[in-house]
């Protein structure tokens, strides 16, 4: 509890003061005060909730993407070697296939060169054996060569003149 006068006299200013509505008031302030910063605590943690679901989203779509592009390297990668893969079995086809047509062609012409072997053999048993017969001026030798894929066919004919 106070008086206080103005310098002039004029105006006296009475204060009264009641030490428990002062407790009371600063209590009250107190609260509003921890209202206040309940508030702002609670606004707070929001932002702070927001921003790391912010950043866990970023993270992990960071971490997609990534993944994502290491996929798709991956993928590619694997078609190389798959291309790579049917392009040696291919080959590989390839060189064998020639080398069996190859083959296959040989022992034709060997066959071949064989049976016309035998043919000539038989031609010059005949010739040889048609020389030495003593009645050379009364018959012609006529032969006929027929060639096919699978044998050699010859055709001798002797003509009486």
């Amino acid at each position: 509890m106070g008086i206080r006068c103005c310098t002039n006299g004029h105006l006296i200013l009475i204060e009264i003061y009641n030490e428990e509505e002062i407790v009371e008031w600063r209590i009250l302030q107190k609260k509003q005060k921890q209202k206040v910063r309940r508030i702002l605590c609670k606004a707070a943690i929001k932002i702070q909730a927001w921003w790391r679901g912010t950043l866990v989203r970023r993270t992990l779509l960071h971490a997609a993407l990534r993944t994502w592009m290491i996929q798709c390297w991956w993928r590619t990668t694997l078609l190389r070697l798959l291309k790579k893969r049917r392009q040696a079995a291919l080959v590989a086809y390839a060189t064998r296939e020639r080398a069996v047509i190859k083959l296959q062609s040989l022992v034709r012409m060997w066959r071949i060169y064989w049976r016309y072997c035998q043919v000539l053999n038989a031609i010059y048993s005949i010739q040889c054996h048609w020389q030495c017969h003593n009645c050379q001026t009364c018959a012609l030798l006529r032969g006929h060569c027929v060639v096919t894929a699978t044998h050699l066919q010859f055709h001798i004919e002797i003509i009486n003149s």
